[in-house]
């Protein structure tokens, strides 16, 4: 059995769990603009040689895997290659398969995992929403209340984007669409203030989760951590380990742009782990496993889909077993 086959014996129920099969559809696009090129290449009985894994790494980088990410998986392959004597070129589709893999286990395991059930976790359970306006975060915020709440606990939403005149506006619909409480405030409150009142009201309603949304303008990196540090000091105010989270939320629709403002929010944010929406709609996919190694952060939730359960909790080896299921298997 080999290291892919051990890591996926250990989990169990895993497509149920994830949405296989929505998963599948929704990694289509990048699918088709990285596996199916990276199977015409190592089939057709060709040999391994340099010429080879020059045209698999230019797969690699051009499926927004990354230059940096791409070398170091071509690198582990030659290693393996040389070590175990490998010469059919399809012996390195699954070594490709166990790189990614290995790439999402090395960053997750720095980290506490998280779950819907909020397994070993107190309450209430705190996270702070970051990330720049468009990335689809109010969205987002919205889809995790519902499935927290679908897995039967209580939530509780803070409006401190209060920048935005349509901010408190949209989070108000998603909060009554997933039937869940929110607090908000006037335009132009302070942030911190409306943190603090939601903490305030979580622990008076015995809430298990609180998310709270912040404004999302990175162009003033000094005002924005200013304003980030002061909601995390209020929030503590309530409770001393708050927030639980701090949580990037990503568009992967636009690959390396995504993987720029990863690292530019690492700069003003403890981040503790990310949130890709829009993989359903991009052949960018493969940005996930660049920002994943960059920044060793975990993903936490991907987004597959537009409708408020489509936001699912993010499994290393279903999306590298669903990157790469072949069609065939995923209509049978």
């Amino acid at each position: 059995m080999g290291f892919f086959d051990k890591i996926k014996a250990k989990v169990t129920s895993v497509f149920e769990a994830v949405g296989f099969d929505k998963l599948v559809s929704g990694l289509e696009k990048t699918r088709a603009a990285f596996v199916n090129r990276l199977q015409k290449v190592l089939g057709g009985g060709r040999k391994i040689d340099a010429q080879l894994l020059d045209e698999v790494e230019e797969i690699l980088i051009t499926s927004d895997i990354g230059v940096t990410t791409s070398a170091k998986i071509i690198e582990n392959v030659k290693a393996t290659v040389k070590k175990e004597r490998f010469e059919n070129a399809e012996q390195i589709y699954d070594l490709i398969k166990q790189e990614i893999l290995a790439i999402f286990a090395k960053a997750q395991q720095q980290w506490t995992p998280l779950d819907y059930n909020l397994t070993g976790k107190s309450k209430p359970y705190s996270m702070l929403i970051v990330g720049v306006n468009g990335v689809g975060k109010t969205t987002t915020i919205g889809k995790l209340s519902n499935n927290f709440k679908n897995h039967g606990k209580k939530v509780i939403i803070g409006a401190a984007d209060t920048f935005r005149a349509a901010a408190n506006e949209q989070l108000e619909v998603w909060a009554e669409r997933a039937g869940v409480d929110i607090v908000s405030q006037h335009q132009g409150a302070d942030p911190a203030a409306v943190a603090f009142d939601t903490m305030n009201a979580a622990l008076a309603r015995d809430t298990d989760v609180v998310i709270i949304d912040t404004a999302g303008r990175l162009h003033n990196k000094t005002h924005l951590m200013t304003e980030l540090e002061k909601i995390g000091r209020v929030m503590k105010k309530n409770r001393a380990d708050a927030p639980n989270e701090v949580l990037l939320v990503l568009d992967a629709t636009t690959g390396q742009n995504a993987l720029q403002q990863a690292r530019e929010f690492t700069k003003v944010a403890p981040l503790t782990g990310l949130i890709l929406t829009k993989l359903d709609g991009t052949a960018k996919g493969g940005i996930v496993i660049a920002i994943t190694d960059e920044l060793q952060l975990p993903v936490r939730f991907i987004g597959v889909g537009e409708k408020i359960d489509d936001l699912q909790l993010f499994d290393p080896v279903a999306y590298v077993e669903a990157l790469f299921e072949q069609p065939e298997k995923a209509d049978s």
